[in-house]
């Protein structure tokens, strides 16, 4: 009896304190509960934009590898059929990588665009590899660049051995009488004795290991010719219209050159597209795992604040009652 009479006042006592302060009371109520709604929506907000923003990258990488593959398939044609106009140069010739001389010129066959994983580094890192390997006294070492991406790397801290560099070369499909102008104007304002032409090389959508060919000046040429050796088989061939041997061998090195730099570019160009559909593969997949994290996330705050508001509307009520 007594404890019932104790609880009556104290609820008698608990309503007359809120008669005489209501709007103190439910100002306060309110505060608390916007406060409270505020945290747990933005923290969920937060999640749920997170989600929004990596699900519009997973679009756009999707998009780029379905671009990708299809100019590969334009591209990889054409590759594989430029790959004889250079082959028997190679017969001919040799490939002249072991030819040691002094003025080296090193052209890089780079992307101007990036997305396309490491080719663009793993061409610089070769191409400076050759200027060590070639360096020596009373030697030169310079680089011809082809590409943006190439000539940003280099001009860090090769930035005075560049002789020439060329960008957008890729902007529009290539021909072989636009590389022969290109070539024309290289060969007319860089002074070598060898060219040495980095580039990746394409054998499938996930292999394209770098590549050195090399292209000798007429004077290495009919030096090592009369020297012996690999060259030495041109004195097998008969000359034929009145040309000197100097004639010939300079036309030839400056075919040789627009051959070999037109399958380099190509072939670099097919790198590049499968490159970028792996790259373009492998953030796809990881936007789709990190959308499972983050969903998770989400379901989780989710139920938890439902939970914290239900264990709230518990509690209240089991106050009023007891």
């Amino acid at each position: 009896m007594a404890m019932a009479a104790l609880r009556r006042e104290g609820r008698r006592f608990l309503l007359s304190s809120a008669s005489s302060t209501p709007i103190t009371a439910r100002s306060a109520i309110s505060s608390e509960e916007s406060c409270l709604f505020g945290a747990r929506s933005i923290s969920t907000q937060i999640v749920r934009n997170r989600m929004k923003s990596v699900r519009n990258i997973q679009k756009i990488t999707k998009a780029m590898k379905m671009v990708a593959a299809s100019k590969l398939r334009g591209v990889q044609t054409k590759t594989e059929n430029s790959r004889g106009l250079w082959q028997p140069f190679v017969a001919l010739l040799g490939d002249g990588l072991s030819v040691d001389v002094k003025k080296n010129v090193v052209i890089t066959v780079s992307s101007d665009k990036g997305l396309c994983g490491g080719i663009n580094s793993t061409s610089v890192k070769v191409s400076k590899a050759l200027t060590r390997v070639y360096s020596g006294p009373e030697k030169e070492n310079k680089y011809v660049i082809l590409g943006e991406k190439g000539k940003a790397q280099l001009v860090r801290d090769s930035k005075n051995s560049i002789e020439l560099s060329i960008s957008e070369l890729q902007k529009n499909p290539l021909n072989y009488t636009q590389v022969a102008v290109l070539a024309d104007d290289i060969l007319k304002n860089v002074e070598f004795d060898a060219l040495r032409i980095v580039f990746n090389k394409f054998h499938s959508v996930v292999s394209f290991p770098p590549t050195v060919s090399t292209v000798l000046s007429p004077e290495v040429v009919e030096k090592e010719s009369e020297a012996g050796g690999r060259l030495g088989d041109l004195d097998l061939y008969e000359i034929e219209g009145g040309e000197t041997k100097s004639e010939v061998l300079q036309n030839l090195t400056e075919f040789q050159f627009s051959c070999v730099l037109f399958n380099a570019v190509l072939e670099n160009g097919c790198s590049e597209l499968g490159a970028r559909m792996s790259a373009m593969d492998s953030s796809s997949k990881n936007a789709g795992e990190m959308l499972d994290r983050l969903t998770l996330t989400y379901n989780r705050t989710r139920q938890a604040s439902i939970t914290t508001e239900l264990i709230e509307i518990i509690s209240g009520a089991s106050a009023l009652e007891g």
